[in-house]
């Protein structure tokens, strides 16, 4: 692989461009060019953006060494620390626009700007939280058991529902898909998950023979494939991306886990040549991970278990089931990973024309201060909103995902429409570029539960069914860009 070294302009400054490496033809790594506008000015957005280190954006380790290079002024960043603390704050109580700070007003002593930082930091981070470090958006937080564990269990009519339809001769997938689609209690999720996947048949007779028939496949393409000769560019990069996925939570900072993941990505890039490893696809292993994980470790908090307290047979249970559902999970959206991500491009046009529709104010706010759709939505879709949302909410998410009856990809369209109109008062508020991005590349979800899951469904449900007798405006959404 060539080395990479990242331009710089007449002023020492990156260049002006969204994507970090964009003269590489790196599938998923649209070239888009964000065009300069007055509240767009080199000395703030652009330096503020070229200060950020996301894992999942960099491609080698001489990106990550331009970028450490790269130097911004205490006044800038400043100013985007408050904007980020602000944004946080606001997440718990109704915003005040008088509250609401312009770029006109003068920032915060040094001194006041740290102890708020940190002040902030405490409250997100709560118990069990890493000293200071930042919650990153989306990325998986201290796995308590009580955060995985729905509301809803409350009710054990619902948990014995369950039981009930996973105990038929036959179950009747549509009614276990009606049943999940509010969300599964935890005790019951991981074969739930199994069956909505695909990957455990309905027929009880079965299920034991598939399930051994198909761990002893995956161990087949490990020998065949990850423990021969492995194709050097496609395991460098996941060998790269799989210790920064997770940074927060110690259960991923383990080879053993570690591993596992490189195996799992490797195997599914190494089975479809048609887009590979692309970066992203490994967040989507975590919440099947995770839930196979609760299932052998049951009663056990996972932040810190040691995955090496497992049989080696109950570690290959996992990873082995990991892998099968999780390539059952993407066949419906194969698209949205080969060359050049045209499935993702095609929904985030998508998105642009139904935001129109629904909400015009909020749209032409976005297009007046330069905020183009794929610099915030590309990651949702690509991701699964993963990065967004705490992983607990992620698996709550997914339960709807794996039970609905057309599939996701469409459905996943409108979560994210009905996310983007959750921030609304809060979007009207922001005056400028650097404000709106802030705000959607760092959206306040650490909070979020259960129920905040539980609403958002709801409405993208609603959103859905609104549009369901005029789908054209879709389609022609995909063919251009307004």
């Amino acid at each position: 692989m060539e080395s990479y070294q990242p331009e710089y302009d007449k002023n020492g400054l990156l260049s002006d461009t969204f994507w970090r490496t964009p003269h590489r033809a790196v599938p998923g790594r649209p070239c888009q060019t964000v065009q300069r506008t007055e509240v767009m000015s080199g000395s703030s957005y652009q330096q503020f953006q070229a200060s950020v280190n996301d894992a999942w954006d960099l491609g080698d380790d001489d990106i990550i060494s331009g970028i450490a290079e790269t130097k911004i002024s205490k006044a800038i960043s400043q100013t985007a620390a408050l904007n980020v603390i602000n944004s946080h704050r606001n997440s718990s109580k109704n915003v005040n626009k008088n509250d609401v700070k312009h770029g006109s007003e003068s920032v915060k002593p040094k001194v006041e700007a740290v102890e708020v930082k940190k002040n902030e930091i405490r409250k997100a981070g709560g118990a069990g939280s890493s000293g200071l470090l930042r919650h990153y958006p989306g990325r998986p937080r201290p796995v308590r058991l009580s955060a995985l564990t729905s509301r809803e269990e409350s009710s054990e009519s619902k948990l014995e529902r369950f039981q009930q339809l996973h105990d038929s001769a036959v179950i009747d997938l549509d009614e276990l898909k009606q049943l999940s689609w509010s969300g599964i209690p935890v005790k019951a999720r991981a074969v739930t998950w199994r069956l909505l996947a695909g990957y455990l048949p309905a027929n009880a007779e079965r299920r034991v023979e598939t399930l051994e028939r198909k761990r002893a496949d995956y161990k087949h393409l490990v020998r065949q494939y990850y423990d021969a000769e492995r194709d050097d560019d496609t395991y460098r990069q996941i060998h790269i991306d799989i210790p920064r996925m997770s940074p927060l939570v110690a259960l991923f900072q383990q080879i053993t886990v570690q591993v596992m993941f490189e195996r799992i990505l490797y195997i599914w890039a190494i089975r479809h040549p048609a887009s590979g490893y692309v970066q992203g696809i490994n967040d989507l292993v975590t919440p099947f991970f995770m839930v196979f994980l609760q299932e052998a470790a049951s009663g056990q908090e996972l932040d810190n278990f040691p995955l090496d307290k497992l049989s080696e047979e109950q570690r290959d249970v996992i990873e082995a089931d990991s892998f099968w559902c999780l390539s059952k999970f993407l066949d419906s959206i194969q698209d949205n990973y080969i060359f050049a991500q045209l499935g993702i491009q095609y929904k985030v046009n998508q998105l642009k024309e139904l935001i129109r529709r629904i909400d015009l104010p909020l749209h032409e706010h976005l297009q007046t201060h330069g905020v183009d759709y794929l610099q915030f939505s590309f990651r949702w879709m690509n991701n699964l909103l993963t990065r967004e949302i705490p992983l607990p909410c992620t698996i709550r998410l997914w339960d709807t995902y794996l039970a609905e009856s057309d599939g996701f990809a469409t459905f996943q369209l409108y979560v994210c429409a009905a996310f983007l109109l959750h921030w609304r008062e809060r979007l009207m508020l922001e005056k400028d570029f650097q404000g709106l991005m802030i705000l959607l590349q760092n959206v306040p979800t650490q909070n979020w539960t259960d129920s905040n899951i539980s609403m958002l469904v709801a409405e993208a449900y609603r959103l859905k069914f609104a549009f369901a007798d005029a789908p054209n405006h879709l389609h022609n959404a995909g063919k251009s860009d307004r």
